[in-house]
């Protein structure tokens, strides 16, 4: 992660974007996209400090109190993270998930067993989570075995949510091809009409995940790239922890 640009040239280059004659933003050419890209800053902030030698000596802890200051911070969306998965063909896919909790089970995620990420982690059961917080210069990566969790605890994970994560839900067939967008609106339609009257409603797929860490690392951003990286790891999960700075 580094800082580059200087804001005129940011301000010149976004300014510069062409539109369509319908409004539509077009795609800038090459040199445009470059300067455009370079154009950027990063940590236009000031930055929390971390003395690692104070870091408890688990990561859930250490996650909780980062996660608390970002919200304090005003991070937009901070339990969005990133989910890393084995494909089917032995290369790596990653999507944007939403947490849905961390204790000492692990970290939860949720989704349908048939989609892309399910059928994954059926057939390979670990992944890697990776968080994001800019407003801070913060992120944290954790790698793990991952767990399914009982249907009843999975649909009490659900219905405990908003009926919109309710109807999703209950829309079903994610990852699949899909013919026309319109179809996907009446589905969606009658989704939102059952999630309403029937807020208890099945969804058979409907899966609940946890990621039982075996690495976990804290890394905090520094304008003068002196990074602090502190990591957690251990063999297996019932053994305790081995903490270590990594040169940033």
């Amino acid at each position: 992660m580094s800082t580059s640009g200087a804001g005129s040239s940011r301000d010149s280059a976004q300014g510069a974007t062409p539109h369509s004659s319908d409004g539509q933003a077009c795609a800038p050419s090459a040199a445009a996209f470059q300067e455009l890209l370079r154009g950027q800053r990063v940590w236009d902030v000031e930055l929390p400090a971390f003395d690692p030698g104070t870091a408890p000596a688990t990561p859930l802890p250490l996650f909780r109190a980062w996660f608390a200051e970002a919200v304090a911070a005003g991070q937009p969306e901070p339990h969005t993270m990133g989910l890393a998965t084995v494909a089917e063909d032995g290369g790596p896919d990653v999507r944007t998930v939403m947490l849905h909790g961390a204790d000492d089970h692990g970290w939860h995620f949720a989704s349908h067993a048939g989609s892309a990420k399910g059928r994954q982690l059926a057939a390979r059961p670990e992944a890697a989570l990776h968080f994001y917080w800019a407003s801070q210069g913060r992120q944290i990566r954790i790698r793990g075995r991952v767990t399914t969790a009982p249907h009843t605890e999975s649909l009490a994970d659900l219905h405990a949510r908003s009926t919109g994560a309710l109807a999703a839900a209950l829309v079903g067939r994610q990852s699949e091809v899909l013919r026309t967008y319109e179809e996907l609106g009446h589905a969606s339609d009658a989704a939102w009409e059952r999630a309403r009257a029937e807020p208890d409603a099945d969804a058979p797929t409907w899966t609940l995940y946890a990621l039982a860490p075996l690495e976990a690392e804290f890394f905090q951003g520094d304008a003068r790239r002196r990074h602090v990286r502190l990591r957690y790891r251990r063999a297996r999960t019932d053994e305790g922890w081995t903490r270590e700075l990594l040169w940033p």
